[in-house]
């Protein structure tokens, strides 16, 4: 368990990487979004959270603290709504059939939502 463990580890901090990189990277747009990757890190974040999660379950007698775990799940599928909903409005607009900063607000809260479930996962005890 522990090789399994630390794989879906790795795994989970690299879709962190593609979350958080792909945010950061286009921030300062204003349109024109590529919300691929950040769609990619956050499917891949809360598959392997959910294994991780499982895990912990299966190999420890209540040390798991759901309360957190159950916020960080929470606020990993709000994220990935977000970002899916950007992705559909960034189509949109360039087919032309929407403003160009209609994915604006999705994108950046998907992006601060990625960060505020890191701030969790580090500070919550």
């Amino acid at each position: 368990m522990t090789a399994l463990s630390s794989v879906l580890l790795i795994l989970h901090f690299l879709g962190l990487a593609a979350v958080i990189g792909a945010f950061l990277v286009q921030v300062r747009r204003k349109g024109g979004f590529q919300t691929g990757w950040m769609v990619i890190g956050l499917v891949t974040q809360l598959v392997t959270g959910l294994a991780m999660m499982g895990i912990l379950d299966a190999t420890t007698d209540g040390g798991a603290n759901h309360a957190k775990l159950g916020v960080k799940l929470a606020v990993a599928v709000v994220a990935l709504v977000l970002a899916l909903v950007a992705r559909a409005r960034q189509a949109q607009a360039d087919a032309g059939k929407a403003k160009a900063k209609a994915a604006l607000p999705f994108f950046h809260s998907a992006g601060a939502l990625a960060i505020i479930n890191v701030l969790v996962a580090v500070l919550w005890k």
